[in-house]
């Protein structure tokens, strides 16, 4: 792997946020946070430095927010306007290197190894002009971190943010001195769970990790964590040690391997067949209409469902194969509806996922005696026009227009929030 290889991530502070806060500079001085107003349940997407100074964070209620900051202005989301805003800040990255790759809405790498020498080489500088031609455009401030791979720089940008300057830099001759020391909750990719599992292991830091002979690793992992986590135990050692060799690389990164939707419930709503029915025949209708989009049909058909009795949860996935590759609504849904009815326990549902993977190309269809498939797609096709034409709310099944259909408000709606 290279050792001269300059990579940044450059993180957007509080984007939805600063977003707003750009949008309306009457808010300037005050506490901004992203949510649903209306709704006092809701979560908090995203709060500026200065409401964060209040103890109002990200995934906070929005009545627990206002309580704690009675002055907040909360902002109902516009994805829409977030994804334009991301997009051009790409397009500004795009001036300083043709190796830019989103890693989040607000988050992205560039490799400026080739780019640098029009700064002269001089990277500070680089640094500071990519973050005022993104303050300039949109009001919204960057902080940048720089490794040799890209797992150093994710990491590093962790430091930036903690700096006036909101740049650092991880390099192998730092390693020790900088990351080695941190908790081990800190590295890439440890969330709650895992750190658990490290302090079952004796392992507090990441230079625990770092320190030790990768055996030993898989061991302790082994004996944690089953004989299946040797390929978990490598990642772990490689990225305390900063050892990715994976390129920045454009556009889409890899080949899909399947097509999902999935929705939260109000659980409370869905307590029987029927109303569920509607979700679930809305939820494929999306993964069709999309797998079609992208020319894939799937051979796999699963299931994911979050059950509760309103005090605890219960989760489970179940898939079936379809007798030929599908991305035929009827075909789907009717699989689909077979899996739920047979293994739903009767509890409410919080949260109801359809995918299918197995993807193959559709080019060429499988015919057959009892159903004309080529007349179906082609009728899918037709209303995917024009819906892609006048929006997804421009034809509806007519039981979404029951009081437990979502497709309306979907299409209203990017990721879930409002457009």
């Amino acid at each position: 792997m290279p050792k001269d290889r300059i990579i940044l991530l450059s993180d957007c502070q509080s984007f939805y946020a600063s977003v707003e806060k750009a949008a309306h500079p009457e808010y300037a001085d005050q506490p901004v946070a992203v949510g649903d107003p209306s709704r006092m349940n809701g979560i908090v997407l995203a709060a500026c430095p200065l409401a964060k100074s209040y103890g109002v964070t990200t995934a906070s209620r929005v009545g627990e927010a206002l309580t704690k900051c009675r002055d907040l202005v909360v902002i109902r989301p516009r994805m829409g306007t977030y994804i334009q805003v991301s997009l051009l800040i790409s397009e500004i990255y795009q001036g300083y290197t043709d190796l830019v790759e989103a890693f989040s809405i607000d988050e992205q790498f560039l490799d400026v190894t080739g780019s640098l020498r029009v700064f002269g080489g001089d990277l500070p500088e680089m640094i500071h002009s990519i973050q005022q031609h993104v303050l300039l455009s949109t009001g919204v401030w960057t902080r940048v971190g720089i490794g040799p791979s890209k797992i150093l720089a994710k990491m590093a940008n962790n430091f930036a943010k903690k700096k006036a300057g909101g740049i650092f830099r991880l390099d192998y001759d730092n390693l020790e001195t900088e990351l080695w020391p941190r908790p081990v909750h800190e590295m890439f990719m440890v969330a709650g769970r895992m750190t658990k599992n490290f302090y079952r292991m004796g392992i507090t830091t990441i230079g625990d990790i770092a320190r030790m002979e990768l055996g030993e690793l898989k061991r302790r992992m082994r004996t944690t964590l089953g004989k299946q986590s040797d390929i978990q135990a490598e990642y772990y050692w490689q990225t305390a040690r900063g050892i990715d060799p994976s390129p920045v690389v454009t556009g889409i990164r890899q080949e899909m391997k399947s097509v999902g939707h999935g929705k939260a419930l109000r659980w409370n709503l869905y307590t029987r067949l029927p109303e569920i029915e509607v979700v679930l025949l809305e939820l494929v209708i999306e993964v069709c209409r999309r797998a079609r989009k992208y020319r894939y049909m799937g051979a796999v058909v699963s299931v994911a469902v979050v059950e509760t009795d309103g005090n605890s949860s219960n989760a489970y996935s179940r898939q079936t194969t379809l007798p030929e590759p599908s991305s035929l609504t009827h075909e789907v849904a009717a699989a689909a509806y077979r899996l739920f009815v047979d293994h739903w326990s009767g509890l409410p549902i919080s949260r109801l996922t359809i995918s299918i993977s197995q993807l193959t190309d559709d080019s060429v269809m499988q015919l057959t005696l009892f159903d004309d498939r080529m007349r179906s797609s082609n009728r899918e096709r037709a209303i995917d026009q024009i819906k892609n034409r006048y929006g997804s709310g421009a034809l509806i099944r007519a039981s979404s227009l029951l009081e437990s259909g979502v497709a309306l408000e979907r299409a209203q709606q990017i990721g879930g929030h409002y457009k």
